[in-house]
């Protein structure tokens, strides 16, 4: 399944020679194609993709949820990984907001809230949102 939308998301993006400039096309081609790489590994390591959607604008962007459990994400299994997957930006980018957002949750002294949610927005600017615990209101 995660074979099937990472190929329609490829397909849809060769498709934007005719809204966005060519170089500019080229550049968010490559930017998505990188992310979209690093969503197998993510899956390897507890992560579920929940939500995947694409927009295909003058910007395109590409917004993808996961869900995962605070037990896979050990301060200890974040470094592991972190070590394991050097010179890998996105994965290295993802990895760094978990460990920021536990790190900054852990200073509020609040209970650690069910689930891990993680989402990324990719665009020319990617983004990288964690939420721990079920938001009551969305963005």
């Amino acid at each position: 399944m995660l074979d099937d939308i990472l190929d329609g998301a490829r397909k849809a993006m060769a498709g934007l020679a005719s809204t966005v400039g060519e170089g500019t096309r080229e550049k968010t081609n490559k930017l998505i194609e990188d992310w979209l790489e690093i969503f197998p590994t993510l899956s390897t390591y507890g992560l579920t993709i929940t939500s995947f959607s694409m927009a295909l604008a003058l910007s395109p962007s590409l917004n993808v949820e996961l869900l995962g459990s605070h037990s896979d994400w050990t301060e200890e299994n974040i470094k592991e990984r972190m070590a394991n997957h050097r010179g890998e930006t996105a994965i290295l980018t993802v990895f760094t907001a978990i460990r920021t957002a536990y790190r900054l949750q852990r200073q509020t002294k609040a209970p650690l809230m069910d689930p891990l949610i993680l989402k990324i927005i990719i665009r020319l600017t990617p983004e990288v949102r964690v939420v721990l615990g079920q938001p009551v209101l969305e963005d």
